[in-house]
């Protein structure tokens, strides 16, 4: 789940690989008043609205507090329009949760506890460690999202991708994560370390609150909607490895 929250992919992934491979058919072919006459899909897609809002949310909050670590000025107001984006995310979250017939506090509610518990676990010690968290940690959710996206109606897929659209930090991260290992080569090694324990701690809680849910679950595993088979959520994982290899090939660090 988008548990961190930013929308950047590798430089030589401009698409997802679930959109360009999975014809809409089915529920990805209806519009949200269609698809959302079944409870259970609908039940998935507030779940699925829900924690997205709260990430884009906690993303804002980490951002303006991440800029307090930045060197100079310009990068600390670098990162306060990175943190003012995330908030319009949300903004846009929340409001399609009211248009719906939802309260966003309660949709958002149950993701909480994870979210922030997996902030807790993953505090970056200083601003590198910030930045890999953003670009490459925050990147695996977001891959997530995506693929998930594929399966949903029209109306509630272009929300989710909005959402997930650019706020600026893979070229900035790159850029100045590729400076400091020129910098100090032994910086490579720790962010290597640090990039690995945040792919590890991100596929773990995702897949612990997916579960949690039993609309999300059943929508993944093909109950609802135009789900995925058992197969294909093995493949999903792959390809998000693979998208956060390239992503640590972009920093020059070792996956």
């Amino acid at each position: 789940m988008r548990f961190m929250t930013t929308s950047d992919k590798p430089d030589n992934a401009s698409e997802n690989p679930a959109e360009t491979t999975v014809e809409h058919t089915g529920v990805a072919a209806q519009d949200w008043t269609k698809a959302a006459a079944d409870p259970q899909y609908r039940a998935a897609v507030v779940d699925l609205l829900g924690a997205l809002a709260y990430g884009e949310l906690a993303a804002f909050e980490r951002l303006a507090e991440d800029a307090k670590l930045a060197p100079t000025l310009a990068d600390k107001a670098e990162l306060a329009k990175m943190a003012s984006a995330e908030f319009h995310h949300y903004e846009k979250l929340r409001d399609r949760l009211t248009e719906i017939g939802e309260e966003p506090t309660l949709a958002m509610e149950p993701f909480v506890a994870a979210l922030d518990g997996f902030h807790r676990q993953t505090a970056p010690s200083d601003w590198l460690e910030g930045l890999v968290k953003a670009y490459v940690g925050d990147s695996i959710a977001s891959d997530f999202y995506r693929e998930v996206a594929a399966r949903l109606d029209t109306d509630s897929r272009e929300l989710v991708l909005a959402v997930l659209d650019d706020t600026g930090h893979a070229g900035f991260a790159v850029e100045k994560v590729r400076a400091a290992i020129d910098a100090d080569p032994r910086v490579g090694g720790r962010l290597a370390l640090w990039a690995r324990r945040l792919m590890g701690e991100a596929l773990s809680q995702s897949q612990r609150v997916v579960a949690d849910r039993d609309a999300l679950s059943t929508m993944l595993v093909g109950g609802v909607a135009d789900g995925f088979d058992l197969a294909e959520v093995g493949r999903m994982f792959s390809r998000i490895t693979e998208a956060h290899t390239k992503r640590m090939a972009a920093l020059g660090l070792a996956a």
